[in-house]
């Protein structure tokens, strides 16, 4: 287990697969600790459950967003087309809400979409240009074939020296300390 800083950011451990990370994910939160994720080149079914994570509130904020565009863009629409400027258009009444559903649908979805992108990129914390795990040569093989646990040194539970050790005792194969200057 190479030392490669004075200032630790935290501690990297590589599993063996997805069965192997998910069990650890499982034993991390049974264990105490709370500042720590877990990196794969994919998807793994149940990591949220085994990790302890708490569903996102993106989908609210995308559903209020939303229904306040609807709202606000049919109530536009019918100020502007029976209050502000009423025109009888061939013996149509002033407010002929089925010319303007295409219209409607339309806001509402761009609204949405611009929720869900801005409201991701701030709860993903992101743009980061850059993270201390990106010098550990090892997390290179995350988007490939590397299956990792890392835990941040500001988690209250965390000690050097027992926290590897439990890393290993959990199943790591690799275990790396992670200094935090780039």
């Amino acid at each position: 287990m190479p030392d490669n800083s004075r200032n630790i950011y935290g501690v990297l451990a590589e599993f063996d697969g997805p069965a192997s990370l998910l069990k650890a994910a499982r034993q991390m939160r049974e264990a105490g600790f709370t500042k720590y994720d877990c990196h794969s080149p994919f998807a793994i079914h149940g990591m949220d459950k085994a990790m302890g994570l708490k569903r996102s509130p993106l989908g609210y904020f995308i559903g209020t967003v939303g229904l306040t565009a609807l709202v606000g863009m049919t109530y536009f629409i019918y100020w502007t087309s029976a209050v502000d400027y009423p025109l009888v258009i061939s013996g149509k009444p002033y407010f002929s809400y089925q010319a303007f559903v295409p219209v409607i649908f339309a806001i509402t979805i761009l609204f949405s979409a611009i929720t869900a992108t801005l409201g991701m990129f701030i709860l993903n914390r992101l743009p980061q240009l850059f993270h201390p795990l990106f010098n550990s040569p090892q997390f290179k093989k995350v988007t490939d074939s590397g299956f990792f646990v890392s835990v941040e040194a500001s988690d209250p539970k965390f000690n050097k020296v027992e926290t590897v050790s439990f890393l290993q005792t959990i199943g790591a194969t690799e275990v790396e300390l992670i200094g935090d200057e780039q």
